[in-house]
């Protein structure tokens, strides 16, 4: 409900996924290791470990025009990771999860920073439901090994900066650990041992679209 609220359309990706969409996203070389790898008609697949090949290609299921923008699709989906046994924690280190997922795609900075905001609202929004509360929040930049342009990285981080101080959101620089795609706002909690954890996360990428080659027709009828 609180999905349709915020304008989101409820998308379903496939289970497995052909393994070139994942080399094309770059995931196939950055985590091949950590994830369950099948085959289906004598061509590698993976298991998904994550939901955003299938929201690429959610997005170019046809031609979209600015005024489909922003385009917000979210998908509780489950997914898998390969984790060595003895490093399962109770609901903390799983190999199955179910991830409350969303892509949203935007045409320029000034959207980007309104549905970054809108994100944070519904984030704080569950989490009272719940009673949780946050025990930090971290601005993670960019990693060494990643994929994109310095200007780019340098526009993604600004961006997130940008939002958290408009906010008044107090947050720490958590260095070099964004994502290989993006840099991300982090939401931690403690549990009952006191240990932190990092929950939610809003990540900002440049780099998926334009791998998998993604357009809409702009005022000037221009892609």
């Amino acid at each position: 409900e609180e999905h349709r609220k915020a304008g989101y359309q409820e998308i379903k990706t496939p289970q497995i996924m052909d393994s070139k969409l994942w080399k094309v996203s770059g995931h196939w070389d950055k985590y091949k290791e950590n994830n369950f790898v099948t085959q289906y008609e004598e061509r590698p697949f993976l298991v998904k470990p994550m939901n955003c090949p299938g929201g690429m290609l959610v997005y170019k299921a046809n031609i979209k025009s600015y005024k489909d923008l922003p385009l917000k699709v979210g998908e509780i989906g489950i997914v898998h990771r390969t984790e060595l046994s003895g490093v399962l924690a109770g609901l903390f280190r799983v190999i199955q999860f179910t991830q409350d997922d969303a892509h949203i795609f935007c045409a320029d900075e000034k959207q980007t920073e309104k549905e970054i905001t809108g994100i944070i609202d519904l984030i704080t929004k569950f989490y009272k439901k719940f009673k949780l509360e946050f025990d930090h929040i971290e601005l993670s930049t960019r990693p060494e090994k990643r994929i994109g342009s310095d200007k780019d990285w340098d526009t993604a981080e600004n961006i997130l900066e940008s939002v958290l101080k408009k906010a008044k959101i107090k947050y720490k620089i958590n260095k070099g650990d964004g994502a290989f795609y993006g840099p991300k706002i982090d939401f931690h909690i403690k549990d009952s041992l006191e240990r932190t954890w990092q929950l939610s996360t809003i990540q900002l990428d440049f780099s998926l679209p334009e791998r998998f080659e993604l357009e809409y027709v702009g005022e000037d009828n221009k892609r």
